[in-house]
């Protein structure tokens, strides 16, 4: 599945995988919410929540990973180092579900604001 991202005027695709959490989330779309930034880190809470997906969780992530954080319950978009990273490496604040990959160049996510309105849905 193909989701649309649209916060403030940006608008941005990911591409989800075939995970458990990426069916879940993607049988609640459309979502609004309000976004908020940790780092280069834009996450907003969500009401599906579920567990740690052994086969999709990470404690280390990459640039675009799209994933879920059940301690939020948040959906995350890693555009590279967050407060929790060590060595260079991009580390979410406790283990997630990568769910998908944004496309394109995940960097565009640098301009977002805490209190931007972020809005979630199927692609056509």
């Amino acid at each position: 599945m193909r989701i649309k991202i649209t916060i403030e005027k940006l608008v941005v695709f990911a591409r989800l995988n075939e995970s458990k959490t990426a069916k879940l989330i993607g049988d609640t779309l459309p979502i609004t919410a309000k976004a908020e930034r940790w780092g280069d880190e834009v996450y907003f809470y969500i009401k599906s929540k579920t567990g740690i997906e052994k086969e999709y969780a990470r404690d280390v992530v990459e640039e675009g990973d799209v994933a879920y954080w059940p301690s939020g319950p948040c959906m995350c978009f890693f555009f590279g180092l967050t407060p929790a990273s060590r060595d260079g490496k991009i580390m979410p604040a406790s283990t997630v579900n990568v769910f998908g990959k944004l496309e394109g160049d995940p960097h565009l996510l640098s301009g977002v604001k805490d209190e931007d309105l972020i809005k979630v849905e199927k692609a056509e």
